[in-house]
């Protein structure tokens, strides 16, 4: 048997989670197992991910549904400076819209040159579009986990020291070192 290309996933129809209210939303506690947690650690370079957990909450929007998400994790990484694995814990809080389709809440999909695009950083995310009628809820929390890691691990206590300089870097710093003392080649 495969191993599946997504190394996590609990979904949930949409239909499900429309009737839910803000005052009243649906919750969801997820906590893979060990050998999903493998998985996940190999899928984002992990040395192991020694915990995660997330509490969800799930309620309607518009023709979609919005997840507010809390995790926490224990990953193990390796120093980018000492090379020795080293632990750290990290949380996060995350909320993400999905629509369907069909919906006029998804973002179109235009040429480059038909729209000019404004960015604004403090701005929500557009909605995500799904595919079908699936919510993957462990995908979203695997993907905020992805977002926390430190993409350049260092170990708290690391120093980075630089080499002694290595003297003349040349193409033809090893040619002199073919030549005697008194001029002539070696060979």
């Amino acid at each position: 048997m495969s191993e599946p290309s997504i190394p996590w996933s609990e979904t949930i129809r949409l239909s499900e989670v429309v009737r839910f209210t803000p005052a009243d939303p649906l919750k969801r506690h997820l906590e893979p197992d060990d050998a999903t947690r493998k998985r996940i650690a190999k899928a984002l370079d992990l040395v192991s991910l020694d915990h995660l957990e997330a509490d969800l909450s799930l309620t309607g929007w518009f023709d979609g549904a919005r997840i507010e998400g809390r995790l926490s994790a224990k990953v193990t990484q390796t120093c980018g400076v000492t090379l020795e694995p080293f632990s750290s814990d990290l949380k996060a809080r995350f909320a993400v819209t999905v629509v369907p389709p069909t919906s006029p809440h998804a973002v179109q999909q235009v040429e480059e040159d038909e729209i000019e695009i404004e960015f604004d950083p403090e701005a929500e995310d557009p909605p995500d579009v799904l595919e079908g009628d699936q919510i993957d809820l462990a995908a979203y929390v695997v993907e905020h986990l992805a977002l926390e890691i430190d993409p350049f691990p260092r170990k708290p206590d690391a120093v980075f020291t630089p080499p002694e300089n290595p003297g003349e870097i040349s193409p033809f710093a090893v040619l002199k070192t073919l030549k005697t003392g008194d001029g002539s080649d070696r060979s």
